[in-house]
């Protein structure tokens, strides 16, 4: 340990700053004052007004939740002078947070430089792409953007080079839509959100390097997404197919899955059909070994893994080709090949299934059954996938009036039509094997088509049971000696190894691997999004990429964006853009007018943040080598497949052609939690108006009454009426819409509160991971919090609420009780911020001001401590306060204080303390203390002072760390006792 205690802080009290010019109490740089005043205009009206001391102050006048000024008048009909009154603040952060968030716009505090020290450690940490919708930012939003921040904020005072950067996904349907539905350009409608959101994230503190910003919708963008595309063309991984596509007629657009709810599209809520359309595809599934197997390799949550290894669903099992039979029973030499994972259960086939949308459904229906067959097929078309294969709903089929040839029994088996089984997947087609798969044994159930057992369960318990039994065993009637295949008695796996042999043997199938992972449908019927850089010949409708030297395809102007009904995208309005010549041959040629979907641009933006000005290239070599993966990835879980998947693939393609360095773009992924609206307290009343409690089993059927939380109150674990307990409320909580109408307003927090209690009150209220409720109310506590440590700093508010400049630190030498609480805080909140357990970090730095305010004084080289560990979480705040105590620089790269293990030891310990041989108490000294301060601790202490004030002691035992016994006269004790 140093002989000097403060010495291991690594801090030097420094001579106060030459004051720059000030407004008011608050300093600025001199160059400041205009930008301040312009500062986030469109969020604020700044003013100035009288606080009786100063000449001036800023405060916010919005009034959204609280005005900065209060108009008073009597209410007298002779009008009087209206007087401004200063609402009364713990601490003035409607100051300090504008101050310091135009010092760092003004100084790029946060700008990572394009030539940096690259001896230094990096450290890369990003958020998702947001989309800027019209709606801005609500309260779960910040979420996620203040742990990296904190992160950022922290590693950069350690040392390392931190790239944190911001900027907008923004080519996409909702705006469209907006545009359509308006008549306003998209492109006015999102730079207006863009313009929205970034003064949001600004009002904040967050500390992007706002030099790095980029658009999806920019063409300097664009140009690189497009020659990405170009690259996946080159190597065949992008290709043109008619596939069956989820058309809106509505929306005159093609949707992705997850876009299509119940048959009706997710925005807007119009019905879908499935229509065959040619469409751009990427080849995934051409990486979908890779994207599998390197899954093992990253610090990704186990769940994100499991839901994409899910997706991909990688199985291995059989190819097996069922002879289609004519009406006479004879081969008509067309066969239906199936895939199965079970091929041991092959005997206990008992009918096929082929999906709706089978290429070969058409030749082998017969006549009686293809008007119904056809009906069905139209009827198919209309659910989405999801629906089709969700396992709970009642299995619907037509018989096709055709069979097939099982191959290892030479059995007819009936062909059905379901639509539980997708085109997409597999070969489109399955045998049925009702006894041993749930699906097939409750569509088996329902047309009476015979069941057949094939496998007998281990587990004798369960081979009586009349369901499906879907797991391994022992085969049984399962032999054909004539085709020279017999089974029976054999395991599971055993069984289909020698069926797929002998399948190979006699050209009846063959091993295969199986993916459930598609293809990537990769073009959008809509305006808004990249153009497709191709164009067809006319003369021969050859596809041909235009020269890499010609990007950006940019998108032409358009002033009629709406559908054109006919599945013409919108951009084949755009007459004069569409008409073209090949750039190499010259002959007329047309453009692509579908456009890439909103997936494009947000797959490859977090290499371009490394690189964002270079005209030359997708990013440096240099730079990318150097940044590497992005250390933090954080984002909500409703990302966790497909941006991910798609994000992961582009990488890997880049890293074949050499354009980066790494096998995967993200090294860690964090999902942080929603933050979910206000508690709602829901009453049940009868049609007389009379409130039932909503344990009484009929409530439901009753109608509703929301109640206001000051009329309910807490009783056991149940919440109930104030007014009558016997009536139960329902309490429950919603992700935050506008369509329920529980939004809070992040800019509303910040007038009322600060952007400093925002950011604390949200890291405050649980895990990072977890899903939270909002309460407005339990915000106050971090406030106060912010409020305590700005007086234990600056001292408490003068007469007329204003504080008086500088700090009340003393610049003695530090206790060694202030020492050990600060090491312990410093120890703690590093631990905490590595581990991302932000909300255990702010209980230590609470547990260290409780601790400072019982100290008669408070050392600088503590408190600056105490700033450095408080400015990640609260940074307006800790400049402030770091500029107070003497500092003329920010305080964003001071290094972090380290905790000295020396002051982190135990060293007090309990030490019992007897009368007469008798333990009557404890009390805590320190380990090397003497007989006699233990003996003076056990007289203060209220339990043991009662045996021994005034008493005649005859002597005192005392084992250093062990004992302190204390022998007292007979006539003492008998005293004492009573």
């Amino acid at each position: 340990m140093s002989s000097s205690p403060h010495a291991l802080l690594h801090l030097q009290p420094r001579p106060p700053p030459q004051p720059p010019l000030c407004f008011g109490s608050i300093p600025f740089p001199s160059q400041s004052l205009t930008q301040f005043k312009k500062f986030r205009k469109s969020n604020f009206s700044l003013k100035l007004y009288n606080n009786g001391s100063k000449s001036g102050v800023f405060g916010r006048t919005s009034g959204v939740i609280r005005s900065s000024v209060a108009e008073e008048s009597n209410g007298a009909a002779e009008q009087k002078p209206k007087q401004q009154a200063v609402v009364k603040r713990p601490y003035p952060f409607h100051e300090i947070e504008l101050k310091w968030q135009c010092y760092w716009e003004e100084n790029r505090t946060f700008r990572t430089p394009d030539e940096i020290d690259t001896s230094k450690p990096k450290y890369y940490v990003l958020d998702m792409f947001p989309y800027p919708s019209g709606a801005g930012l609500h309260v779960g939003h910040p979420l996620g953007y203040t742990a990296t921040d904190i992160l950022a904020r922290f590693k950069r005072m350690q040392g390392y080079n931190v790239l944190h950067p911001m900027g907008w996904d923004a080519f996409g349907l909702p705006a469209e839509q907006y545009a359509i539905e308006t008549g306003t350009h998209p492109k006015i409608t999102t730079l207006k959100n863009i313009d929205r959101f970034r003064s949001q994230l600004k009002s904040l503190g967050f500390s992007y390097d706002w030099d790095r910003e980029i658009s999806t919708t920019e063409p300097e963008y664009y140009r690189w997404t497009q020659w990405i595309f170009l690259q996946l063309l080159k190597r065949g991984l992008a290709y043109q197919a008619e596939v069956p596509v989820n058309w809106c007629p509505a929306l005159g657009t093609v949707l992705a899955n997850e876009e299509v709810i119940d048959g009706l599209s997710e925005r807007g809520g119009h019905p879908v059909i499935r229509k065959p359309m040619k469409q751009w595809m990427l080849k995934i599934t051409a990486y979908a070994d890779r994207l599998l197997d390197d899954l093992d390799d990253l610090d990704w949550p186990e769940s994100i893994k499991e839901m994409q290894r899910n997706w991909i669903g990688r199985s291995e099992g059989a190819e097996m080709e069922f002879p289609i039979l004519s009406t006479d029973g004879l081969e008509r030499g067309t066969k239906i090949t199936i895939y199965t994972t079970r091929p041991d259960t092959i005997f206990g086939a008992t009918y096929l299934v082929v999906a709706p949308e089978h290429p070969l459904l058409s030749t082998f229906v017969s006549t009686a059954q293809r008007e119904t067959v056809e009906e069905y097929i139209d009827l198919a078309s209309r659910k989405s996938d999801l629906e089709r294969t969700e396992l709970q709903k009642e299995k619907t089929g037509v018989f096709s009036g055709c069979y097939a040839k099982n191959p290892v029994n030479g059995e007819a088996v009936p062909i059905w039509v379901a639509d539980y089984v997708l085109g997409s997947y597999g070969t489109g087609a399955i045998m049925a094997v009702p006894a041993h798969d749930t699906r097939d044994f409750e569509f088996a159930s329902k047309f009476d088509i015979p069941i057949r057992w094939v496998v007998m369960p281990d587990d004798k318990n369960i081979s009586g049971s009349k369901k499906a039994y879907s797991g391994e065993g022992t085969v049984i009637n399962s032999s054909n000696s004539t085709l020279g295949l017999d089974i029976n008695d054999l395991s599971s796996k055993e069984a289909a190894s020698k069926v797929i042999d002998w399948a190979e043997k006699t050209t009846h199938g063959k091993k295969k691997v199986n993916f459930k992972l598609r293809d990537w449908l990769f073009a959008r019927q809509r305006y808004w999004g990249e153009p497709i850089p191709v164009v067809f010949l006319d003369d021969t409708g050859e596809t041909v990429p235009i020269l890499e030297t010609e990007l950006p395809l940019t998108l032409p102007e358009l002033d009629d964006f709406s559908p054109t009904g006919t599945g013409e995208p919108p951009l084949s309005k755009a007459v004069s853009w569409v008409k073209t010549k090949d750039p190499l041959s010259g002959k007329p040629a047309r453009r692509e007018t579908s456009t890439m979907p909103q997936w494009a641009g947000s797959c490859w933006y977090y290499l371009r943040f490394m690189d964002p000005k270079n005209s030359e290239e997708l990013v440096e070599k240099r730079k990318e080598m150097y940044w590497n993966q992005v250390d933090v990835y954080v984002g909500g879980a409703e990302h966790a497949v497909l941006h991910l998947l798609y994000s992961r693939f582009w990488h890997k393609v880049l890293y074949d052609i050499g354009a980066v360095s790494t096998k995967e773009p993200f090294k860690c992924v964090i999902n942080q939690g929603i933050i979910l609206g206000e508690v709602q307290y829901i009453a049940y009343k009868d049609s007389d108006g009379n409130f039932i409690s909503a344990d009484s089993g009929t409530a439901v059927e009753h109608q509703q009454e929301i109640i206001p939380e000051e009329k309910v109150m807490k009783s056991g674990d149940s919440f109930v009426l104030k007014d009558n307990p016997d009536i139960c409320l329902i309490a429950r909580s919603h992700k935050m819409s506008k369509s329920r109408g529980n939004v809070v307003n992040p800019d509303d927090v910040v007038s009322e509160y600060g952007a400093d209690s925002l950011r604390l009150y949200e890291m405050f209220m649980g895990p990072l991971r977890d899903s939270k409720t909002w309460n407005t109310s339990g915000i106050e506590g971090v406030h106060r919090f912010l409020g305590r440590t700005w007086r234990l700093v600056v001292g408490s508010p003068l007469s007329d609420d204003t504080f008086k400049d500088g700090t009340v630190v003393t610049d003695g030498e530090p206790m060694l009780e202030q020492l050990r609480s600060l090491h312990k805080c410093i120890a703690k909140v590093t631990e905490e911020i590595e581990a991302t357990r932000f909300n255990t970090g702010i209980s230590a730095m609470m547990e260290f001001l409780n601790a400072a305010y019982k100290w008669q004084n408070h050392p600088r080289l503590v408190i600056e401590a105490f700033v450095l560990l408080l400015s990640p979480y609260a940074p307006h705040m800790a400049e402030e306060l770091w500029f107070r105590l003497g500092h003329s620089k920010s305080l964003a790269y001071e290094p972090f204080p380290k905790a000295d293990p020396a002051y982190l030891k135990e060293s007090t310990i309990v030490l019992p303390v007897q009368i007469n041989g008798k333990t009557r108490g404890t009390i805590q000294v320190e380990e090397t203390c003497s007989e006699e301060d233990a003996f003076q601790l056990a007289t203060q202490d209220e339990k043991l002072s009662k045996y021994l004030d005034g008493k005649s002691i005859k002597k005192r035992i005392f084992v250093p760390g062990k004992i302190l016994n204390v022998i007292l006269d007979r006539e003492n004790v008998k005293a004492a006792a009573r």
